[in-house]
């Protein structure tokens, strides 16, 4: 029996689900990957937290292969399934923003969300390019590094395409890149310590971003 099959009381073992930065519509996405986990995990609340959709890369070139368009279809089931799908665009599905408090096809489309834990901690959810100086204000610089990363990410895909066929495992240039350079390294860390001074003066417990691609729990100075 695949999990689709399961009744929702069984199939929906999480409490909350957050997913970001899966830039449908780019070469480098890992659609089949992510439907394998929307078919795998349910949730009372899932987030998407920006840049689901790539609307910079689509703008150049189309590219929606059948296991972009699958995903979309799933996330639309899980909302008329009864899972609450709550998106906060990011800057590179920023034309959602045009469209903020309005629902589509049961998915809620918001600037930003306070998501309150089962313990009662409150968490900023955001997609946190308005803390990143570069695509505030000097955008061009970002298209033009959106357009470097595309390249690396089609190198990745090659590299890792022989690397299964010697029996290696995954290994992400991306990551390692960024955590090489000195810039990127300093970027980050600056970046996270921003978004947590924002969420403490909210007077928030902590805050769900994306943005960065850098996966990571942390607590810092006391904000998760």
């Amino acid at each position: 029996m695949r999990p689709d099959d399961l009744p929702d009381d069984v199939r929906r073992p999480y409490r909350t689900i957050w997913i970001s930065d899966i830039h449908l519509g780019t070469a480098g996405c890992k659609a089949t990957y992510l439907l394998d986990f929307l078919r795998e995990h349910e949730s009372e609340t899932l987030y998407l937290v920006g840049d689901i959709v790539d609307a910079w890369r689509l703008k150049k070139t189309w590219f929606w292969p059948q296991a972009h368009n699958d995903v979309v279809q799933k996330l639309l089931r899980k909302a008329r399934k009864g899972t609450r799908v709550v998106y906060v665009p990011g800057n590179h599905d920023e034309p959602l923003r045009d469209y903020l408090d309005l629902s589509f096809g049961g998915i809620e489309v918001v600037e930003e969300a306070v998501h309150v834990t089962a313990d009662g901690r409150r968490l900023l959810v955001i997609h946190g390019d308005l803390f990143d100086g570069v695509i505030r204000h000097a955008k061009w610089l970002a298209y033009l590094g959106d357009t470097l990363y595309t390249l690396i990410l089609h190198f990745n895909h090659w590299f890792n395409h022989w690397r299964a066929r010697l029996g290696f495992p995954y290994w992400s240039l991306s990551q390692y890149l960024k955590h090489r350079v000195k810039n990127a390294v300093s970027f980050i860390s600056d970046f996270e310590h921003a978004i947590a001074n924002e969420a403490r003066r909210r007077g928030l417990d902590g805050v769900v971003c994306g943005h960065i691609h850098k996966a990571e729990i942390r607590d810092i100075d006391g904000i998760l």
